[in-house]
């Protein structure tokens, strides 16, 4: 071999290596032999997705919306712009197979429309359709005045598993639009996922789901990019009335009425979930929910980020006509009318043993919840004594940390789902206040 010649295939060798350490999606990929690049469709031998012209053709075969799948390659779709990319479900033909992205992940999927529905890779999928273990990057999804716009998912429909997924990128829409899925709808449910887009929409906006319909359910699951939008705006869920548990959010919200830390309007069931997002809004803002109405639930959670708004702002919770249990909230709150370092407003709800520091709230008053210093906020006295349990949901670095849910690491006190040292150098710093 010539000296030219190992020293091209030397440097196609670097350039690969290091596009598959950048986590990079390359074209380095097999030709594809009939159709997909091989496998039958069924559980023991699912179709095999190797090439971006394979992922594409999901869509021309409505007959294989059933089947089974696997990916085997990273993808890129950037030669796919506009509307050209063939989305797979439709409202009157969903998506019923099974999808495994095999840890493998799409990259630069685009989408370009005005006031198409249904859009996201999956444009509807239903009755016991399964995603799994695919990650999409790099997302530019521009559906203008489109209703149900998704990442992943535009719309999931009933006993529907959406697991080990997550998305990064934008997403843009009008009504239902989310960072992995639009609207998660009856029996929907979404475990293990996150989101980093930025999204953006009109009503019932979410980092992560717009809409979590009745009975949609969402577990162990977190956003971290930022949100924005008119009414119902939420890090992890605009509105919803469905079940959210152990999951939490570390983004930025902005907002105009029922703007949430987690979630903008509730009306469902929210356990065992943290919000440390800066949220703005005008009115009726909160630092874990917006508006939280019957029957609307909140119990085992709490919120540290810091809210500012115009009316009924609260450093939990904006607006309550619903149930609160056991819960906290510490960041700063500043509005005008109806301020609370807890709830701004309430409406013959009820907020029963939870506490807000009014040191770090800058706010002495609240229509709930009961006033503590940050010294009495990271006692466990104060807690146990009002029935909190500290043996399987709650933990507390004594004089150190305020109450920490045990779904997270114990020590991982800038909410990554890790201890490091940068949690370390956290627990230092409040050492040091200690002297």
């Amino acid at each position: 071999m010539s000296s030219k010649s190992k020293t091209s295939r030397a440097k196609s060798t670097a350039v690969l290596s290091t596009m598959v350490l950048l986590g990079i999606c390359t074209a380095f990929v097999p030709k594809a032999w009939g159709r997909y690049s091989g496998g039958g469709g069924i559980p023991a031998h699912p179709y095999r997705i190797a090439t971006p012209q394979d992922l594409n053709d999901i869509g021309n075969h409505q007959e294989d919306w059933n089947k089974y799948f696997i990916l085997i390659n990273d993808i890129n779709l950037v030669e796919y712009t506009g509307k050209q990319f063939n989305r797979i479900g439709t409202s009157s033909n969903a998506f019923t197979g099974v999808f495994d992205g095999n840890d493998h992940k799409i990259c630069n999927f685009t989408w370009d429309s005005n006031g198409i529905n249904y859009v996201g890779l999956f444009g509807y999928v239903a009755y016991g359709g399964q995603i799994k273990n695919l990650g999409m990057v790099n997302l530019d999804i521009d559906a203008v005045n489109g209703v149900y716009i998704g990442g992943l998912v535009g719309f999931n429909h009933r006993t529907i598993m959406i697991t080990n997924c997550y998305t990064t990128g934008s997403v843009t829409g009008k009504n239902a639009v989310g960072g992995l899925v639009g609207a998660n709808d009856y029996y929907g449910m979404i475990t293990n996922c996150f989101s980093t887009v930025s999204v953006s929409g009109y009503i019932n906006t979410g980092g992560l789901v717009g809409h979590n319909t009745w009975a949609g359910t969402i577990t162990d699951c977190y956003f971290s990019g930022s949100v924005s939008g008119y009414i119902a705006v939420g890090a992890i869920v605009g509105e919803n009335s469905g079940t959210i548990t152990n999951s939490h959010s570390m983004g930025i919200v902005i907002g105009n009425g029922r703007v949430g830390g987690l979630v903008g309007f509730n009306l469902g069931t929210i356990t065992d979930c943290y919000s440390t997002d800066s949220i703005t809004g005008y009115g009726v803002v909160g630092g874990l929910v917006g508006h939280n109405e019957r029957p609307g639930t909140i119990t085992n959670c709490y919120s540290t980020g810091n809210v500012m708004g115009t009316q009924a702002i609260g450093g939990l919770v904006g607006f309550n006509h619903g149930m609160i249990t056991n819960c906290y909230s510490t960041g700063s709150v500043s509005g005008t009318t109806l301020v609370g370092g807890m709830i701004g407003s309430d409406y013959v709800g009820k907020v029963e043993t939870s506490f807000w520091d009014i040191e770090t709230s800058g706010e002495p008053n609240s229509a709930g919840g009961t006033p503590k210093t940050t010294s009495e906020m990271k006692t466990r006295s104060t807690f146990t004594d009002a029935g909190w349990d500290f043996v399987e949901i709650w933990g507390i670095g004594e004089n150190q940390t305020y109450p920490y849910l045990r779904f997270a690491p114990a020590g991982d006190f800038n909410y990554d789902k890790k201890v490091d040292l940068f949690d370390l150098a956290i627990l230092a710093s409040h050492w040091l206040e200690g002297y």
